[in-house]
């Protein structure tokens, strides 16, 4: 005969089994939402770079094609806090599972538009203005899409496992932009690119857009039927709720909070820009002369290994401490990466697989803390304001660092433009590390 001890162990057991279901569904979608995120915000890199004159009036000057290439890029980050900021409000509000359905969703459906605009032929400079706004609506979205799903997959993970599964998350990152690269690639292999007329140029570009949007709408299902809301989350109280997260994250202690991540993130931000922006294009193609597929292989292995450093960096911060990792890591930027960084904008003749060598040994130091940022300033913020701080923090932080090539042209005033990027990558190491002093240790809070 079953006792009411056997039923309550069957119970917890089976409401363990429940929890670790709900645990692993939600890690799953903040990868993945991280993936498809990243994977949108490097569509007009990757795959729409090569064909923007598709978009624009022919015969423009060169200083005028640089412009309107980088406001297709910039116009996305620019928009991206003010996603953060919605929807993160959304998701202290509402719920972390609502925020992610709404943000992918309106992401989903303004990539797919993007992959039907017509071209300067058929609209004229319209063509790119709609571009342009279609990829500053994007931004909010996306900023919107990990304001969701990161607190909620940080929320539902066990405490000694949080450094891994915020490593594991940003992992899809590097995940998206090796993907994005090999589509593009076989969709050139079948579509050539040779002129305005020329199939990739028509109709290839598309393809990577429409699976963009594609991914999204899967992504809206997952969570629809296999993520659960947050239970950390639905613990507060109906009062809580219902205070405006803004309000409550600029006052008191999340007040304090949010400046502290926002110097760290400015500069961690600053020092990324270099290596995801700057080093593609100013170090390896100008400076160091690769072509295009040198440049692609050395960049498609430097992100094959992030993906597995930014999990080891995760587990690394889980070990020694989030602070600590930041504290020990940032003066290594400072100066070991910016050794490396001088060393490949300053000496000519190395060897091809010296320089691949070192510039994978720069990105994996540079980019290291991102493995230990999402845990980190998830924990930096009570339950009813997590999201939203997590999502101001993360992506307001990144509009100064985001004018990097107006600071290096101001610095080229006063040194070789060549060494420029490696007194940024100095100066963003250092107010780094200084933000990262100024927060505590964040390993032990307890959500609950």
């Amino acid at each position: 005969m079953e006792t009411l001890s056997d039923y309550n162990i069957a119970s917890a057991k089976e409401s363990d089994q429940s929890i670790e279901v709900k645990r692993k569904n939600a890690i799953k979608g903040a990868f993945f939402s991280e993936y498809i995120d990243m994977f949108d915000i490097y569509l007009p890199v990757v795959a729409l770079s090569p064909v923007l004159f598709y978009f624009q009036p022919p015969q423009l000057s060169p200083g005028l094609e640089t412009i309107l290439a980088s406001l297709v890029f910039i116009t996305t980050l620019l928009g991206r806090p003010i996603g953060a900021l919605l929807f993160g409000i959304v998701a202290d509000r509402i719920g972390r599972r609502k925020a992610s359905i709404y943000s992918v969703s309106g992401f989903g459906v303004v990539t797919l538009l993007i992959a039907l605009l017509p071209g300067y032929e058929s609209l004229g400079v319209t063509s790119y203005v709609l571009l342009v706004i279609l990829r500053f609506v994007d931004g909010i979205f996306l900023g919107g899409g990990y304001t969701g799903a990161m607190p909620l997959a940080i929320e539902y993970s066990k405490k000694s496992q949080r450094g891994f599964v915020g490593g594991l998350i940003i992992s899809g990152f590097p995940a998206a932009y090796v993907s994005i690269n090999l589509i593009t690639w076989l969709v050139l292999m079948f579509s050539p690119l040779h002129g305005l007329h020329s199939p990739f140029a028509q109709w290839g570009w598309r393809i990577p857009f429409v699976i963009g949007a594609l991914l999204a709408g899967v992504l809206v299902l997952y969570y629809t039927y296999k993520v659960s809301e947050s239970e950390i989350w639905q613990s507060e109280s109906g009062e809580k709720k219902e205070k405006l997260a803004l309000t409550d994250l600029l006052h008191g202690k999340s007040g304090r909070n949010l400046l502290q991540v926002l110097l760290m993130m400015t500069g961690f931000w600053l020092t990324q820009n270099i290596i995801t922006i700057f080093l593609p294009t100013g170090l390896l193609v100008k400076t160091l002369h690769f072509n295009g597929i040198e440049m692609t292989a050395t960049l498609m292995l430097t992100y094959f290994v992030l993906f597995f450093t930014y999990i080891g960096s995760g587990m690394l911060g889980q070990k020694i401490g989030r602070r600590l990792f930041f504290l020990i890591v940032g003066p290594l930027i400072a100066v070991v990466g910016s050794a490396l960084l001088y060393i490949l904008s300053t000496r000519q003749g190395m060897p091809v697989p010296v320089i691949v060598a070192l510039v994978c040994l720069l990105a994996v130091l540079v980019t290291s803390p991102w493995g230990v940022i999402v845990t980190y300033i998830n924990e930096r913020f009570v339950t009813d304001v997590r999201a939203t701080g997590f999502g101001v923090g993360f992506s307001l932080s990144v509009i100064i660092p985001s004018f990097y090539a107006f600071y290096m042209d101001w610095l080229s005033a006063v040194m070789p433009l060549a060494l420029t990027a490696v007194a940024l990558l100095a100066l963003g190491g250092i107010i780094g590390t200084v933000g990262a002093a100024m927060g505590p240790e964040t390993k032990d809070v307890d959500f609950s």
